[in-house]
């Protein structure tokens, strides 16, 4: 999160530079200041995530079905699954938003 803040600040700063004119960030200032984990990467591995999460309530069901797992770890399990897909329809429906919102700005 800080890392998002800092490279957003970055890049407002050198937008703002361009505008009016002022110096921008040396190299090194600029090395300094790069996220050591992408946007990208940390949405990969939220998606990974939620994908074990949901793998794991399926296993747990298909051992409670079969009389081999204990029902409130089957429960647990779902509840779980259940808020990481409420998760991921809640980051789905904002990035699509934004999205939107993007598109209909005016140049």
């Amino acid at each position: 999160m800080i890392n998002d803040v800092s490279s957003a600040l970055t890049a407002y700063q050198q937008a703002l530079g361009r505008i009016s004119g002022l110096p921008q960030m040396d190299k090194a200032d600029k090395a300094e200041s790069q996220p050591k984990e992408t946007f990208g990467d940390m949405v990969k591995t939220a998606v990974e995530e939620a994908t074990s999460t949901v793998k794991q309530a399926e296993t747990l069901s298909m051992l409670g079905i079969a009389g081999k797992a204990d029902v409130q770890d089957v429960v647990m399990a779902i509840s779980n699954a259940e808020h990481t897909l409420e998760t991921v329809v809640a980051f789905r429906d904002s990035a699509i938003k934004a999205y939107r919102e993007i598109i209909q700005m005016t140049i």
